[in-house]
């Protein structure tokens, strides 16, 4: 068999491309896997205001340490 050798620069160049940030039109809808999970959507959120609030709320030390 013949193998197909990509080289590095053109990989790369291909990541930029459009195509490539476009999931297939003919994907099926599997929830958590193919689209997110409606769940997992609250559970995100949830988690972002949680750590805004956190880091709003003034100094806090990341840990305590036994002197």
């Amino acid at each position: 068999g013949t193998r197909i050798i990509y080289d590095r620069k053109f990989l790369m160049e291909c990541r930029n491309s459009p195509v490539a940030k476009t999931p297939p039109s003919d994907l099926p809808d599997i929830p958590g896997v193919t689209s997110p999970n409606v769940e997992e959507l609250k559970i995100e959120n949830n988690h972002v205001q949680n750590c805004d609030e956190k880091a709003s709320g003034g100094e806090e030390e990341q840990f305590d340490m036994d002197i």
